[in-house]
């Protein structure tokens, strides 16, 4: 996706030797047209799949996931990373590691939006480490869904993210592919659009 090479080649910082930040249009403050092409790209590959639920984890995938799930019309639903009063049903939990953060957070679903019925499409913000992918997962699998793939808009492929993804035997759709910095630049490798 060139506007979305294009943005991150414009604004995006390089810090450290793995980490990207992207704060001016997707990780803080929200660019919502490049959002919203983002939603229609993922919305359009999978438009043929049947899918009922888009699913991400709080908070950078929620708007391109919501853009998706309005393309799609259907729900979006969000893991929620910390429980609140108001969560009371029976929920759907994993453990997942924030790789920017360097912390474990216990995300989850109320049961009651998710079930056997369900086809999912999964959307987040970048893949590096894949633990939130692997969370997501399993927290659809055990509510007995079906997952039809997993819809990226940045990754790091230089992380080991896809290939434990790609072994579970769900399908990865990364819109901007990175194969690693290089002198405080983004070197990108072939996306999968």
């Amino acid at each position: 996706m060139e506007e979305l090479i294009s943005r991150i080649k414009q604004d995006g910082r390089v810090l450290g030797e793995d980490i990207l930040k992207v704060d001016s249009f997707l990780t803080h403050q929200v660019d919502p047209k490049l959002m919203r092409e983002i939603g229609r790209t993922f919305a359009q590959k999978f438009a043929e799949a049947g899918i009922t639920k888009v699913v991400t984890i709080e908070a950078s995938g929620n708007v391109p996931a919501a853009y998706a799930a309005e393309e799609l019309g259907v729900p979006m639903i969000f893991a929620k990373k910390a429980k609140n009063v108001t969560m009371n049903e029976e929920l759907l939990t994993a453990e997942v590691y924030s790789f920017t953060k360097k912390i474990t957070s216990t995300v989850q679903i109320s049961r009651k939006f998710l079930n056997e019925t369900d086809k999912v499409l999964i959307v987040d913000d970048f893949l590096a480490n894949g633990q939130a992918a692997l969370g997501l997962i399993k927290i659809i699998k055990e509510a007995g869904a079906e997952i039809v793939g997993v819809g990226i808009v940045i990754e790091k492929s230089f992380q080991t993210g896809r290939g434990l993804v790609e072994e579970t035997g769900i399908p990865v759709l990364s819109l901007a592919r990175i194969a690693g910095f290089e002198d405080g630049h983004v070197i990108f490798t072939e996306a999968d659009l």
